[in-house]
């Protein structure tokens, strides 16, 4: 299946990795849509897009220091970005004896929609299902996780707890239940057959700024995603064959090889509107 980069992903991915200023600064609108003209993407899919992220608070209308109109990451944005960095950037494996963390939660049948929700963000935050109403993920996720439904105001229909896990079936099989292994194993694949290309070539033949921001920003776009779909399990619980270490290391390197060759394309970019 061919990737898909959508505006509003491609503009939070720009965001994730040239956005983040210390003191809060916007980037300028007429920016955003030349960086994201080089994507592929035409300047009524970006201001549209920007509003949806707009309307959802994530981004706040500011001006440059120069005057021009910009965007500025809200605080749950920057909220959201960081928590993401921590699985975007992990190169550590977790250990089983770290444990796990449960949620448990319980929803009135008049508020059943954040039913749904609490399922769809649990899903998306890499928890897999061990029961009905039970969900579990490796115990390093807790503090995201917590942040997550604090934000959503969803934390007073759940319980969140830490724990081991003790039988009866051998935790591999168990582990094997509770996700889909298989579907993770194949967006492992899907990201490889994109982006480990793109590494060969790059340690073959560098190649300019502009090429660099263009391979890194899409490779970031994919791999953004896999990081929740996947949550990362121990070692012992895969099979020996798993395609997540490669693919990890496949997006390390291209993060190492492009990431700031890629900034030195931004910043004129920025530098043109007083940033």
């Amino acid at each position: 299946m061919a990737e898909q980069h959508t505006p509003r992903s491609l503009i939070v991915s720009l965001y994730g990795a040239y956005g983040r200023t210390s003191d809060g600064s916007p980037m300028p609108v007429a920016a955003l849509v030349r960086l994201l003209a080089v994507l592929g993407v035409d300047a009524p899919s970006v201001r549209s897009s920007v509003s949806r992220l707009k309307r959802r608070g994530l981004l706040l209308p500011r001006r440059t220091a120069g005057g021009a109109a910009g965007y500025a990451l809200s605080e749950d944005a920057r909220r959201l970005l960081d928590d993401g960095d921590r699985r975007i950037y992990a190169r550590s494996e977790p250990k089983l004896s770290e444990g796990w963390v449960l949620a448990v939660f319980s929803v009135p049948e008049a508020e059943r929609h954040k039913r749904h929700l609490l399922r769809s963000r649990l899903a998306r935050l890499g928890f897999g299902t061990a029961a009905p109403g039970v969900w579990i993920a490796p115990a390093r996720l807790y503090e995201e996780t917590r942040n997550t439904l604090e934000r959503l105001d969803l934390s007073p229909y759940v319980d969140l707890f830490r724990g081991d896990h003790l039988g009866y079936a051998a935790t591999a099989e168990a582990a094997a239940r509770w996700w889909d292994l298989p579907a993770i194993a194949a967006l492992h694949e899907e990201f490889l057959t994109a982006h480990e290309p793109v590494l060969r070539a790059w340690r073959e033949r560098p190649g300019d700024p502009g090429n660099a921001y263009r391979d890194y920003l899409l490779a970031l776009d994919s791999w953004r995603r896999l990081p929740y779909a996947d949550p990362v399990l121990p070692a012992e619980l895969l099979p020996d064959d798993w395609p997540g270490r490669r693919s990890a290391e496949v997006f390390a390197a291209l993060h190492e090889l492009l990431r700031d060759r890629g900034a030195e394309f931004v910043r004129p970019f920025l530098a043109d509107y007083g940033e």
